[in-house]
């Protein structure tokens, strides 16, 4: 089958279109033919060399953490899931990736792929959204009733965040720019506030019970953030400096 690896970290120029053996499943596992992987932030990082601490990956490796595709075989054990499924996932992130035509993928971690969209759009989803699931729900605890600012909504785990909050009863607070502000605010925002024309934190004029930070703050912006939130409330923040 045809994949597309790297045999050494770099930029995008390390990449290369090979021929590579088409991988069997074992037990637990299940063989998805590709209809789509996508490349994401920390994919680029991975390539790049820059998480070889947390993410160490074997070269030569094939990368894309996510997957939309057809299910084509199943190893021993795997129930629940038939040939022909379509399916979505969000693969072990130093295991081998899903630019192929096939991938390997634990059973467990394939969920059905949304039927809203076409399957290969499907593979935009994992990562971003359950990123945001992860940021509302397991780490901030965000329940009916409480008010979430979301400062960066703008970008896909922004949109994801912004439908999720709203979906279970959260009044949100989103800050965009000028040119998704409109999207932002489509998905379910309460208020949208533009941060190229307001300081954020002026525009919350009540405290929060939750900030979601997405955007690539200084840690003195971050800092700052904290301000809004009421006591006991929490921040959950994305930005990495490096």
């Amino acid at each position: 089958m045809k994949a597309v690896r790297f045999h050494e970290y770099g930029d995008p120029s390390v990449l290369r279109y090979e021929d590579v053996e088409q991988p069997v499943p074992g037990a637990g596992q299940v063989l998805v033919r590709v209809a789509a992987t996508s490349f994401n932030g920390v994919d680029g990082n991975i390539r790049g060399g820059f998480m070889q601490g947390p993410i160490p990956v074997t070269l030569p490796h094939t990368p894309g953490i996510d997957v939309s595709g057809t299910v084509d075989a199943l190893g021993e054990g795997v129930t629940g899931l038939d040939v022909g499924d379509q399916v979505v996932g969000f693969l072990p992130m130093a295991g081998t990736g899903a630019a192929a035509e096939y991938v390997v993928a634990p059973a467990g971690i394939l969920t059905p792929a949304p039927r809203s969209v076409p399957l290969p759009d499907a593979a935009a989803l994992p990562l971003v959204g359950l990123t945001a699931w992860q940021a509302l729900f397991d780490h901030a605890k965000l329940a009916a009733g409480q008010r979430v600012l979301i400062n960066g909504a703008g970008g896909a785990v922004g949109g994801y965040a912004v439908q999720l909050a709203k979906d279970a009863g959260a009044y949100v607070i989103a800050t965009a720019g000028p040119r998704s502000s409109e999207h932002v605010g489509s998905a379910g925002a309460d208020e949208v506030v533009d941060h190229t024309a307001t300081e954020v934190t002026a525009a919350v004029t009540e405290p929060v019970d939750v900030v979601l930070n997405l955007a690539p703050v200084e840690p003195a912006q971050l800092a700052a953030l904290l301000t809004v939130i009421r006591s006991g409330g929490v921040l959950v923040n994305t930005t990495v400096w490096m």
